[in-house]
């Protein structure tokens, strides 16, 4: 599999997403700079973390009209898989290209912390291989980590099952203290209509490795790679 990873003046999650996909999954995964217009024979795109463009506006809002986003927006149209991680599922937001947006934390606070995550759809190209029942953990690090969506859209999203993870605590339980920053229903990550664009704000690249303490995070990369194989249908129908 061949892997597009973006990068963003001020991203910081670049180098260890690749890592994860060239030397925990065995894949091919390059860097693509902010001003190129093409993403080569790319099969998967993820959008890292970090603080692209320095968060200057709001998150996500300069890097939304870099060229390489041109490319991803067209890429996504023709059914490619797009995963967004904190700064870039901000961007993925701003972009339109996914419902919702990503506001300050309740707190006013940077949360940098592990969490439990519950998989609520796991007929995804992101969750396929999450069995059932198991919560993640993953550890967050952001500011602006609070989705929020109007009552419409959130109603259309849980019909579809566009609305992924959710915040537990460790029975797994979407309780308020359980939830880093304020984000509606508990909501951590969710992905499009077509279900093949999807973003989270947790760090599933700092949780794939089990000298990391855990290795929950690898189980969102291994999704998307069995989603990728010859045979499978990459967006869910």
């Amino acid at each position: 599999m061949n892997f597009a990873v973006l990068q963003f003046p001020g991203s910081n999650c670049d180098q260890d997403v690749v890592h994860v996909l060239r030397n925990v999954c065995g894949h091919s995964a390059r860097l693509l700079w902010h001003k190129d217009t093409s993403l080569g024979n790319a099969d998967a795109v993820i959008v890292p973390g970090g603080f692209s463009y320095g968060d200057y506006l709001r998150t996500g809002a300069i890097a939304r009209f870099s060229p390489v986003m041109q490319a991803v927006q067209a890429f996504a149209a023709q059914g490619g898989l797009v995963l967004g991680i904190c700064n870039g599922f901000q961007i993925l937001c701003e972009a339109g290209l996914l419902p919702g947006a990503l506001i300050r934390n309740r707190s006013l606070q940077f949360r940098c912390e592990h969490v439990f995550l519950q998989t609520l759809t796991t007929d995804s190209p992101f969750t396929n291989q999450v069995p059932a029942g198991k919560l993640l953990r993953i550890p967050v690090a952001h500011g602006e980590g609070c989705y929020f969506a109007d009552p419409e859209t959130l109603a259309g999203m849980r019909t579809r099952g566009q609305v992924l993870w959710k915040y537990v605590d460790a029975q797994g339980e979407p309780t308020q203290d359980a939830n880093p920053n304020g984000s509606i229903e508990n909501i951590a990550g969710v992905c499009n209509e077509r279900r093949n664009v999807a973003g989270l704000m947790p760090h599933p690249e700092r949780a794939s490795e089990d000298i990391l303490g855990c290795a929950d995070g690898r189980l969102i990369f291994d999704s998307l790679i069995h989603a990728l194989q010859p045979g499978k249908s990459a967006v869910a129908a």
